[in-house]
């Protein structure tokens, strides 16, 4: 994404949304959050993904996650919108547990690099990808992850991830391959094996490989 890399601090832009006008980083106050885009209004995948984020939202209140959205619609678009996503989760009187922020200029789109050139409204414009930042209590942008626009995401992986993130953050450990919570860890490499035996009172253990390098170090943290 073009202007933005992983530690960049997350631009502290304002915008109007479905909760009023905003000013980002106050709106984040010392939480995480998590940022996800979507093409457009009243379109099918997306609202199954508001769907699903609506279904979940506790689950990232949880984590002390905040959650927005963000389409290329207006204010009034999105309140309407609201209604057909809370109706498909047979919710037809709740309100969406998130804001969403109107970017029909494309303003913010432009600004992060949301736009999908191979997918085009009907007046030839192009849509927003679907994106997603998690951003950090330090407001730095901690991963993006970017979706064409046919492809809905999976917000059990988002979930994952930032229980990643929020563990990593706080412990000299790494992640290994579909990790889940409860799962082992790795040590990172800069650790000394002195340094991690202290670290880790629960142990690490080490993985013998061919190469006779001790590099491959579990705990659980």
């Amino acid at each position: 994404m073009p202007g933005l890399l992983l530690g960049d601090e997350f631009p502290n832009f304002e915008a109007d949304t479905t909760i009023g006008r905003i000013k980002f980083h106050d709106f984040l106050g010392s939480s995480w959050g998590i940022l996800f885009s979507h093409p457009k209004d009243f379109t099918p995948v997306c609202t199954t993904e508001l769907a699903c984020a609506a279904r979940v939202s506790d689950e990232f209140k949880k984590r002390g996650v905040k959650m927005i959205a963000l389409s290329i619609d207006s204010v009034e678009d999105h309140h309407n919108w609201s209604k057909d996503v809370t109706a498909f989760n047979n919710e037809a009187e709740s309100a969406l547990p998130f804001p969403i922020i109107a970017d029909d200029k494309r303003e913010l789109s432009v600004q992060l690099g949301m736009l999908d050139p191979d997918e085009r409204d009907k007046d030839g414009l192009p849509l927003t990808a679907r994106c997603v930042f998690v951003i950090g209590p330090d407001k730095k942008l901690k991963l993006s992850i970017l979706y064409p626009a046919t492809t809905g995401r999976n917000f059990d992986e988002l979930l994952r991830v930032i229980d990643s993130l929020q563990l990593t953050a706080q412990k000299k450990v790494a992640t290994p391959v579909d990790w889940k919570p409860g799962d082992k860890v790795m040590v990172i490499p800069s650790l000394s094996d002195a340094e991690a035996a202290a670290l880790f009172p629960n142990g690490v253990t080490t993985k013998e490989v061919p190469s006779g390098k001790k590099y491959l170090r579990f705990t659980q943290p």
